[in-house]
């Protein structure tokens, strides 16, 4: 496992501000910490960046370190709060490493952002394939879970864990049906932070399962309705808020209850 804090874009006069924000770090140490799976781009990305805003340190993990991504500009500009580290999702060695790298208790927040879905998001889920139904559901239900579960001693005993899900996991909402693979990985997500919760382990943590809406990314698509500038500030705030009380909730972007 691999991760790293990009050097900023060096300037003449850059040496006494980096040193000065060096040392009001160091001297502060109420400052937050949160680990944001899956930031390399889209809403990770986005995340990441509005945590910052908000003055968290961020450590976000990204495939492979060596392919540029949105994530590494983001890393340059914030060279001192911004850590990037290797994860995929589905590689389990890859995050038994990581979790190598993180003290006990050292973060305040883990957010888990992964989703894909079959090449025909249309097929019934009768035509879809073994092996794109495995990978669907080990991508959104059985990885994020696993990142939660061998996590969650990295997090704080108040501290917060989420995972990306969507309203199409509701079941309750399902009233149109369509794209039946993907409806079924995110409930299946669901189901799973549900029964996670359940455990007395979790009993002290505040756990969100969020639908962050129909947003213009690669898997939403260009017809989509929001935005992730419209989008994500108030996810962040969501997120914020929701620090202040433990247990399960299932939430939209904007706090609205969403029936499982």
């Amino acid at each position: 496992m691999h991760w790293r804090r990009l050097p900023p874009d060096l300037g003449p006069d850059y040496s006494e501000d980096l040193l000065s924000a060096a040392r009001d770090i160091m001297k502060s140490d109420q400052h937050n910490t949160i680990l944001i799976v899956g930031a390399s781009r889209g809403l990770g990305h986005a995340m990441a960046a509005t945590f910052l805003q908000h003055g968290w340190e961020v450590i976000g993990t990204v495939r492979d370190l060596s392919s540029h991504t949105p994530l590494h500009d983001l890393a340059k500009t914030h060279p001192l709060r911004l850590r990037l580290a290797t994860l995929d999702i589905r590689d389990e060695a890859q995050l038994a490493a990581l979790q190598a790298t993180l003290p006990p208790a050292s973060l305040d927040m883990l957010f888990v952002n992964a989703g894909t879905t079959n090449r025909d998001p249309s097929q019934t889920i009768g035509d879809v394939s073994t092996e794109e139904f495995y990978q669907v559901m080990l991508t959104n239900a059985l990885a994020p879970m696993r990142v939660i579960e061998r996590l969650q001693q990295a997090v704080k005993p108040q501290g917060l864990l989420g995972v990306m899900s969507s309203g199409q996991g509701s079941v309750t909402n399902n009233l149109t049906g369509q794209r039946e693979l993907y409806r079924g990985s995110k409930a299946a997500l669901n189901m799973f932070m549900r029964s996670f919760a359940a455990r007395p382990s979790s009993a002290s943590h505040p756990l969100v399962v969020m639908a962050p809406g129909w947003i213009r990314t690669e898997l939403g698509g260009a017809d989509a309705p929001l935005t992730i500038e419209e989008t994500i500030p108030r996810l962040v705030n969501v997120l914020l808020d929701k620090r202040q009380r433990p247990g399960l909730e299932y939430l939209d972007y904007q706090g609205r209850t969403v029936p499982w």
